[in-house]
């Protein structure tokens, strides 16, 4: 009795330490992305204001990617969509939610995420209304925008008077979801109201609804797998 006794502790001990050491199950890129973005709902901004609530599915389609991963994707032909944006963006924040609905709608099952906010490059005007490089952009953003920049809008910045100054460069914004086809950018889209000017203030349902029908006629377009679509189509 007492054998089986020592037996069976040592059996308990054994099941105790391989428990105990059970691999943790990764996260999936849905979650981390449904995490990463849902982990701000209501903090304070930067500007001192709240930041938007929302509300991402467990079963989203972003997948993360590097600029480079991007870069190299085009350089295979490949078709796809990437979103490039941050989670702290009040801009994004504001179309997530559609664009992800609209996604679903349109069994669009994969959408490649590249986080913009370290990687580009930044340009001001100084007090001498000069245009000087406070940071320099990554390699892999640089060659990224020259691969897309087809469907890119122009670096922009506001001078002192107001006045909108070009740099005569492309740039990508926060957010902008471009549709890529063997290889070659088609067409972005940015999904934001005209009518909302405050990134932070409430969602008006024509908001959504233009958000929505925004990215519903990209995806469609994606869903094509032909060249007919153009820059501004949607």
């Amino acid at each position: 009795m007492k054998k089986f006794l020592k037996v069976f502790l040592i059996l308990v001990l054994i099941i105790g330490i391989t428990g105990c050491n059970k691999p943790v199950k990764e996260k999936t890129d849905a979650e981390k992305f449904k995490e990463e973005y849902e982990s701000l709902n209501g903090t304070e901004s930067s500007s001192g204001k709240t930041i938007r609530t929302i509300s991402i599915s467990k079963d989203n389609p972003f997948v993360y990617a590097t600029e480079d991963d991007i870069v190299e994707k085009i350089d295979n032909n490949e078709t796809f969509i990437v979103y490039f944006g941050f989670s702290s963006c009040p801009w994004c924040r504001s179309i997530l939610e559609e664009m992800e609905r609209a996604a679903k709608d349109l069994n669009i099952n994969k959408i490649y995420y590249v986080d913009v906010l370290d990687i580009r490059d930044v340009q001001e005007i100084n007090n001498e209304g000069n245009i000087v490089t406070t940071k320099e952009g990554t390699e892999g953003y640089h060659a990224l925008v020259e691969r897309i920049g087809d469907v890119l809008s122009e670096y922009t910045l506001t001078s002192k008077d107001g006045e909108t100054v070009n740099l005569g460069v492309k740039r990508i914004y926060a957010p902008n979801v471009v549709v890529v086809s063997s290889g070659k950018a088609i067409q972005m889209e940015e999904g934001i109201s005209e009518e909302l000017t405050d990134p932070y203030a409430e969602l008006t349902d024509n908001m959504k609804k233009f958000t929505y029908n925004k990215f519903k006629c990209l995806f469609e377009c994606f869903n094509d797998e032909q060249n007919t679509c153009q820059k501004n189509a949607c």
